[in-house]
């Protein structure tokens, strides 16, 4: 390692990507493999191969190549790595996880099961929230709905605030609920199918948290949708009228002869 970093890294490069990078740092392995050291007649490689022979075998699970770190939730649901903290679920306040930290990726688990996954950040004293995981407690106190951290800067859709604006207006305080009821969708489906049901459900002009789930599950599954509007008191009853034996006679009667 320290000689590919004085010898590969200085002056330090500068690439587009990180796989420009890795390429370069390959193609000048290969080209040390080739070389003589002082006293030598054989390259590296090939002495290289020559002690292959006598080396392990590799191990059968790969190699992660992260530092691993036990630590605590917070009663925030944060975890401090590295000076900065990243959130996890609700549930997982106050207990023991293993924090993964990759280059571009930190990894929680908890119990050999991953609870959340985060771009690493490399400044100091920030704070990486993923506002899925706190929409399971804002379910039950929907008053901090517009004060939650968690969720300041979330960009969601246009529909959705349209969505949340005639929920509170019909249903006040459950309301509320309901609308994160549909965000929690997203902790199943991609933002993308949620959009598609709300924007299903405004179009039809049925507004509550059943709808968008049912046109999202029809619309995954390909099937066409199925509403009972006996679940919808709220919406105008259409006014149709008795059918008597007598009008089935009206047509006949104007028939021209």
């Amino acid at each position: 390692m320290g000689y590919a970093r004085r010898n590969f890294m200085v002056p330090i490069p500068h690439f587009n990507s990180w796989k420009a990078f890795n390429a370069h740092l390959a193609e000048q392995c290969r080209m040390r493999r080739e070389r003589h050291l002082r006293g030598q007649t054989e390259t590296i490689g090939e002495r290289f191969e020559r002690d292959r022979v006598a080396m392990l075998p590799p191990p059968a699970a790969p190699y992660e190549t992260c530092e691993k770190v036990s630590t605590r939730v917070t009663s925030l649901s944060l975890v401090r790595y590295r000076g900065n903290d990243y959130s996890v679920l609700t549930p997982y306040g106050h207990r023991e996880v293993l924090v993964k930290g990759y280059m571009h990726e930190v990894v929680i688990a908890s119990c050999s099961k991953v609870v959340a996954r985060h771009t690493r950040s490399y400044e100091r004293e920030a704070v990486v929230y993923d506002p899925l995981h706190y929409l399971e407690l804002l379910e039950q106190k929907t008053r901090a709905l517009d004060q939650a951290a968690p969720l300041a800067g979330w960009q969601l859709p246009e529909c959705s605030i349209t969505l949340r604006r005639l929920l509170e207006a019909r249903l006040n305080k459950h309301g509320s609920r309901e609308y994160v009821q549909v965000l929690r969708l997203m902790e199943t489906f991609s933002i993308k199918e949620v959009t598609c049901a709300i924007e299903a459900a405004l179009l039809l002009g049925i507004i509550s948290f059943d709808t968008v789930k049912h046109l999202l599950l029809c619309r995954i599954e390909r099937r066409p949708p199925r509403l009972n509007m006996e679940n919808y008191p709220h919406l105008p009853m259409a006014a149709v009228q008795m059918t008597q034996a007598s009008d089935y006679m009206t047509p006949l009667m104007e028939v021209p002869a």
